[in-house]
Order: C-alpha cells, then sequence, then structure tokens
C-alpha cells in the first residue's frame, strides 16, 4: 500500500472513508504487533500509516464543516 495523496481521499464518499478508516487503523495495529514482537521490516511504514489515518480524518473533518456550513 502506498501513500495516499489527499486529492485521491477527498474523491472518496463518506463510506468510503470510514472502511478506508477502519483498515488504516487496523493496519496500524498489526504493524505495532509485529514490532513489539521484533517482526517489523519497515519501521518507517508505521509513520506513513499515521499520515494516512491523519489525511483521511482531516477531510472527514472537512466534509463536516462544509455540511455544516451549508
Amino acid at each position: 500500500m502506498s501513500k495516499l495523496k489527499a486529492s485521491e481521499i477527498r474523491a472518496l464518499s463518506p463510506q468510503e472513508l470510514d472502511a478506508k478508516l477502519l483498515a488504516l487503523k487496523d493496519e496500524l495495529f498489526k504493524l505495532r504487533f509485529q514490532q513489539a514482537i521484533n517482526q517489523l521490516e519497515n519501521p518507517m511504514r508505521i509513520s506513513a500509516v499515521k499520515k494516512d489515518i491523519a489525511r483521511v480524518k482531516t477531510v472527514q473533518r472537512e466534509a463536516e464543516l462544509t455540511a455544516a456550513n451549508s
């Protein structure tokens, strides 16, 4: 899985955003578990997943604010 771009995330529907957020949180959990048992191959992946989660949450918040202002 590669880095998500904000433009790609904005193109998703709210349901797809929720699903993507759940998938990213699950991946982060698995990565942290691998790190705890010293089987993590790419430690930089943890920070990349955290940033992807932040991007998804930011887009969700933007959508929430635009819906409130409309």
